[in-house]
């Protein structure tokens, strides 16, 4: 993956956590001139709220409404806390 220069290159967990979490955030350095990007770790197909690719397309409508320079989902598989093994 080739990434544009960006000023700002937010990580979540799962597509729509950057946009609960910091959406005003990246629209205010966005309206300043700032490319920014969000990459989301899952499609987080365990969501209870809808499917993986009803996220996707959520996904894709929100960074243009944003007007990220950038969006990508590295498509890990989501696991719960409780399904990992403990020491």
């Amino acid at each position: 993956m080739s990434l544009p220069q960006l000023h700002i290159l937010a990580f979540a967990a799962h597509p729509d956590d950057v946009e609960l979490a910091a959406c005003g955030t990246l629209i205010s350095h966005i309206q300043q001139g700032h490319a920014c990007g969000i990459i989301d770790l899952t499609r987080g197909e365990l969501g209870t709220r809808g499917s993986a690719e009803a996220r996707d397309a959520e996904a894709a409508q929100s960074s243009k409404i944003i007007g990220l320079a950038v969006r990508d989902n590295l498509d890990w598989e989501t696991v719960s806390l409780r399904s990992m093994k403990h020491p």
